[in-house]
């Protein structure tokens, strides 16, 4: 029992003083010139609230249709994210719903993607997002859809 005893003491011991140099070596590095300038810069820069109400910075896909996942990009390669707006370049997967939306294919289509219109968020006013997306197709598109549409993104 005195050798558990100790064990425990021990391991409660060095556990606590891993705790304690872990954040001790990782304030250092939060107060660097590079990482206070790269936090400035995120913090100004506007973000992309998903359908969870995250808020993303150069999101990799979005999920366009909330309600039903029909329409969604994907492979999203980010050309810029400032603080007016943002472009990129990627794939938008839609869903034809033929002959409804449970039994339907999903088509793949080239587009570029531009975000803009920056508003302050409701969730968190202190940050902006941006309000607007808009979609050129490169090529083929959906059958209903123009060569460039736009929507107004939730806040």
């Amino acid at each position: 029992m005195r050798h558990t005893t100790r064990t425990a003491v021990m391991l409660c011991a060095a556990l606590g003083l891993t705790a304690a140099v872990g954040s001790a070596s990782a304030v250092p590095a939060a107060s660097t010139p590079t990482a206070r300038t790269a936090a400035v810069r995120q913090a100004t820069a506007p973000v992309l609230v998903d359908c969870l109400w995250h808020a993303k910075v150069r999101p990799g896909d979005f999920i366009l249709a909330c309600g039903d996942g029909n329409s969604r990009l994907v492979s999203l390669h980010w050309d810029s994210w400032g603080a007016k707006s943002a472009r990129a370049t990627g794939v938008n997967v839609v869903n034809d719903c033929d002959p409804y939306c449970a039994a339907g294919a999903f088509h793949p289509y080239a587009v570029v993607v531009k975000l803009d219109r920056p508003q302050p968020w409701k969730k968190n006013p202190r940050v902006q997002h941006y309000s607007r997306i808009t979609l050129t197709y490169l090529g083929d598109r959906p059958e209903q859809f123009g060569r460039v549409v736009s929507y107004p993104l939730w806040n």
